[in-house]
């Protein structure tokens, strides 16, 4: 059995009341909420293994995270694996087909 205390609300018996329309035949105005949602990201992923004592040598984790970033890799997790540690690597996934180009097109030529 639950237990109320008095300071918790209780629910309404009836639904609020909608607010009368206006009597001259006017529509009553409406309020525009606008949608707000995360972009879809789809990711494509990439996994190096490397020896713990690759990881804290200080140089080649840099390395071989300085060549992948500059194609758009970044470090996502790593992963234990024993005496090995995975990186897993992602970017944002690239389109299969070109992005459209705005603007008129060149003339062809017949």
């Amino acid at each position: 059995m639950a237990a109320y205390s008095e300071e918790e609300p209780e629910d309404p018996d009836e639904p609020a009341e909608a607010p009368e329309a206006p009597d001259n035949g006017a529509m009553a105005p409406t309020r525009m909420v606008p949608t707000v949602s995360l972009p879809s990201r789809d990711w494509e992923f990439s996994t190096h293994v490397l020896t713990v004592a690759q990881v804290t040598d200080g140089a080649t984790l840099v390395a071989l995270l300085k060549e992948h970033g500059a194609e758009g890799w970044e470090l996502a997790e790593v992963i234990d694996g024993g005496d090995k540690r995975v990186l897993l690597m992602r970017r944002p996934k690239r389109a299969s087909r070109e992005a459209r180009r705005v603007g008129f097109a060149p003339p062809s030529q017949t």
